[in-house]
């Protein structure tokens, strides 16, 4: 079964907040509109939005008002990859040439800037001030996160407890934000708010570690960059801390510096593509899903819970 198929009956919702987003973003600064939105037609699975709206199901489900939450939450989204391209002087995003690459690395920051400002303006429209504490504390944790990345290049000897935090930072608080915040916007109730920041929080930890699993067995073509990028910009992820634990792979990975010949750099790479880093982080990436399953269980059935779960499971089988 097709992602898009498990939520199918949300598609005219997606298709407006499709066209929230453009009207969002939409400047009289010419260059500002280009390039944001470049981002936008570059598209993407939008799964915080969706998230939003399946959240919101489970409590008034106004449109009128959840969208603002749903654009918010993607343009944040946006803003953190415009600003993450810039850092790891990234070219391509998937499979189209970054804003940076475009325009330059201060434009892209201010596209940036301006992503995250649009985002703050757009969520004034909705007057419940958990909404507006949740979406900041978010983003706290989000630059959070984005520092620590940033202090931990070509660290090799950080801890899994480290990554965790790292990852939980920059991926997983988001995605559960985009859960409670469907919740909260339509007047759910606390436990199942509670319920739904959790699935999120697991669901977001097992993504991440999904996407760090494909850097490495994934294509150039599929992932839109070169397979391994993540390493050779010095990220440390959950398949090379494991495949560290082999002493003669260890003594190879910890030589990866930016300027690495293309040729060893492939074979690192084929290294711990063929090791069982791969299967235990898979394995842990289940873990989590397991634990969003579980969460949810009590929630009261319907579509939007289906979708919930199949959407975890189309993750966890995110293998090529």
């Amino acid at each position: 079964m097709k992602l898009q198929v498990t939520y199918s009956f949300l598609r005219s919702d997606i298709e407006k907040i499709e066209q929230e987003l453009k009207a969002v973003v939409s400047s009289e600064e010419a260059l500002l509109q280009d390039a944001a939105m470049q981002l936008i037609q570059a598209g993407g699975k939008r799964i915080r939005p969706i998230f939003v709206l399946l959240s919101g199901k489970f409590g008034n489900y106004r449109l009128d008002v959840i969208k603002h939450a749903a654009v918010a939450l993607e343009l944040i989204h946006m803003a953190s990859l415009v600003h993450d391209d810039v850092i790891d002087a990234a070219l391509v995003r998937r499979g189209s040439p970054t804003v940076n690459a475009r325009w330059g690395e201060r434009i892209a920051m201010y596209t940036g800037d301006y992503l995250f400002a649009k985002s703050l303006r757009c969520i004034t429209n909705i007057e419940i001030p958990e909404v507006h504490q949740t979406l900041s504390k978010a983003m706290v944790e989000l630059c959070k996160g984005e520092i620590e990345q940033i202090r931990d290049k070509y660290n090799f000897d950080q801890s899994l407890r480290t990554y965790l935090r790292r990852i939980k930072r920059k991926t997983a608080l988001l995605i559960a934000a985009s859960c409670e915040l469907g919740a909260i916007s339509s007047g759910a109730s606390p436990d199942t708010i509670k319920r739904l920041f959790w699935f999120g929080y697991f669901v977001g930890m097992s993504y991440q570690i999904i996407d760090d699993i494909l850097d490495f067995v994934s294509t150039e073509e599929k992932l839109g960059k070169p397979a391994g990028g993540d390493l050779l910009q010095g990220n440390i992820t959950l398949p090379v801390l494991y495949a560290m634990e082999i002493p003669s792979l260890r003594e190879r990975i910890v030589k990866v510096h930016s300027e690495i010949d293309t040729d060893e750099m492939k074979d690192i790479i084929a290294l711990i593509k063929n090791s069982d880093a791969i299967e235990k982080s898979f394995m842990l990436s289940e873990r989590y899903l397991q634990k969003a399953l579980e969460v949810i269980k009590p929630l009261p059935r319907g579509q939007a819970k289906t979708a919930l779960y199949n959407i975890a499971k189309y993750i966890g089988k995110r293998k090529f």
